[in-house]
């Protein structure tokens, strides 16, 4: 796969805690991302963080299960980028999207 140069990276901001379908949401929306062959999605699990509500996540030695903060970025090209906002809407009923362009140097698999 070809990434453009000129890119986009969306950036959502959730919680581990937030479902959907009875599924964690941030694995509802990464396999979205794939099942629309955007160029890949990673995970990025916070330590510590807080949002609309100003209720404060951590991770705490002592708490096994908590809440925390989950950022998942898709960068791709825009057009491709644009498709997907739409499939978010229903998904994500609490959180934060962030759209940006950005200059792709390199996008390789290895092979």
């Amino acid at each position: 796969m070809h990434l453009p140069q000129d890119a986009q990276l969306l950036r959502i901001f959730i919680g581990e805690a937030d479902k959907y379908h009875g599924k964690p949401l941030f694995e509802a929306i990464v396999n979205l991302a794939r099942e629309n062959h955007l160029a890949g999605a990673t995970v990025l699990r916070g330590q510590m963080g807080f949002g609309a509500h100003s209720r404060m996540h951590s991770a705490k030695v002592l708490r096994l299960s908590e809440d925390l903060p989950v950022i998942i970025e898709i960068v791709d090209a825009p057009e491709k980028i644009e498709a997907f906002l739409p499939l978010l809407d229903s998904m994500i009923t609490e959180g934060l999207i962030t759209l940006e362009n950005v200059k792709v140097i390199a996008y390789r698999s290895g092979q």
